[in-house]
């Protein structure tokens, strides 16, 4: 009943003296029971342990250390049951697959190669599943405001963190969420810091190699070593990004003044079921379409690659090599692959890395996608010994030059490998993503030659400072 004639008491009108109309208003306010909404007295309590400046901080990282300690642990078993399927897959090639052709595009381009990345599904699975608890329960609020304090001494301010938090998924997003920085100058030097926060694309590479590097029984403490590892190289690409957003923003033209970070602070709640299961669903989905657009194709050319020139049995055992010994054959054919002249032709640049054409041809194909990398390990592996795949990597050498021989994936040069991955810009999308959001090719050529650059020269000092302690 909208009019007020057909109330059934007349409106009594407020009073007209300002102090008489507070004073009605609180007797209105009082009558209905309003009561003013204060935080959640748990909330209080557990926020005056959290975001204390040194409890709260310790509690942080100890949740972030307990978080790859799972991804490890609890993935492991899940990534030998699907390994195990593509080993299964492998051996029906092999033994119902007459064809040579086929079988080794079957065998080594989707099954070594695009079955190789799929195996780390159940670790994106996991990284997500975890950042999803958190965000549901209302914690990475209270991440940001204690990283708030970090930031500011990189010249940054919380929100620059939310950004770089974003990262952690894709640094796509994490360069999109920069727009909601009313600083011109954070938002441009936070762009150029957060391809070196941690992507899930790094994962696979930092799986695989910290597999080659540390063995799953090493532990330091009560920790496993290869968690221990994964979150140092977490660590180490956080700080990177925020010193690099710091040195972008100190020689930045780029004004604007200092502006106060605000947050709301969330009361603490239980992660809602879809929500976290939305999450998971959304990552495993976009990494599997990455696999069936992007490294599937590269995989492919990749295949065709190392598959040819093709040789006959004539050539073959010109060289030296039993044409019934289909190991030998695809070991030698590999070697001697248009990919391999490709490797070699870049190896003077990453020689001093103590990589081979095995890896560079790796790194390439990385630039389109870093999970191509572990694609391309996985075909060569394959090439060389079809029968076990993972054993051939393990004992992968160098096939020519001063080295020949000698083991590849030394501490030293596996070491140097990750470093490579931490600093060197090798994504395409988001080169692409950084050039629509800056409306120029200036910045994106910038972010990618500072990053080479920076990814060669810690890379160098890895694989000489390891060389010299192993």
């Amino acid at each position: 009943m909208l009019d007020p004639a057909a109330w059934e008491r007349p409106v009594v009108p407020p009073p007209t003296d300002p102090l008489q109309r507070r004073a009605w208003v609180e007797s209105l306010i009082q009558n209905a029971g309003y009561k003013v909404p204060e935080v959640d007295r748990r909330t209080r309590r557990i926020d005056a342990v959290l975001l204390h400046p040194l409890w709260g901080t310790l509690i942080f990282f100890a949740t972030m250390l307990a978080f790859f300690q799972i991804i490890f642990t609890v993935a492991a078993p899940l990534q030998d049951a699907v390994q195990s399927v593509f080993d299964w897959l492998g051996t029906l090639v092999t033994e119902h697959v007459s064809n040579s052709l086929l079988s080794g595009f079957l065998g080594n381009a989707l099954i070594g190669g695009v079955g190789g990345v799929v195996v780390f599904l159940p670790q994106i699975a996991l990284l997500f599943l975890m950042i999803s608890l958190l965000e549901g329960s209302g914690y990475l609020s209270r991440a940001a405001f204690l990283m708030d304090r970090l930031m500011a001494r990189a010249g940054l301010e919380g929100r620059a963190f939310v950004a770089l938090l974003s990262s952690l998924a894709c640094a796509i997003p994490g360069i999109m969420a920069t727009r909601s920085l009313p600083s011109a100058r954070d938002r441009f030097a936070t762009m150029m810091g957060a391809p070196l926060m941690t992507c899930s694309a790094r994962l696979p590479v930092y799986v695989l190699l910290t597999g080659l590097l540390v063995s799953p029984d090493t532990r330091v403490g009560p920790f496993g070593a290869q968690g221990v590892v994964m979150f140092a190289l977490y660590i180490v690409g956080a700080l990177s990004a925020m010193v690099t957003a710091w040195v972008f923003k100190r020689f930045s033209s780029r004004g604007g003044p200092a502006l106060p970070f605000y947050m709301e602070m969330p009361s603490y709640r239980l992660p809602r079921l879809r929500s976290v299961a939305d999450a998971i669903w959304s990552a495993c989905k976009g990494f599997l379409q990455k696999v069936g657009r992007i490294i599937l194709l590269v995989t492919v050319g990749l295949w065709l690659l190392l598959s040819l020139p093709l040789h006959s049995d004539a050539q073959l055992r010109s060289a030296g090599v039993d044409t019934a010994d289909q190991t030998s054959v695809s070991a030698y054919t590999v070697n001697h692959s248009y990919a391999a002249d490709i490797g070699h032709v870049i190896e003077p640049v990453f020689e001093p890395l103590g990589f081979d054409w095995q890896i560079n041809i790796g790194v390439l194909g990385s630039l389109s996608a870093r999970e191509v990398f572990v694609a391309t390990l996985g075909q060569v592996a394959a090439a060389q010994n079809p029968d076990d795949p993972t054993k051939a990597l393990t004992h992968m050498t160098y096939t020519d030059g001063p080295h020949k021989g000698q083991k590849l994936f030394t501490p030293a040069t596996t070491a140097a490998l990750m470093v490579f991955f931490l600093y060197a810009l090798q994504c395409m999308s988001t080169i692409g993503a950084m050039r629509r959001e800056t409306g120029s090719w200036r910045w994106p050529a910038i972010a990618f030659g500072y990053m080479f650059v920076l990814a060669w020269t810690m890379s160098f000092l890895t694989h000489t400072v390891v060389g010299l302690l192993a």
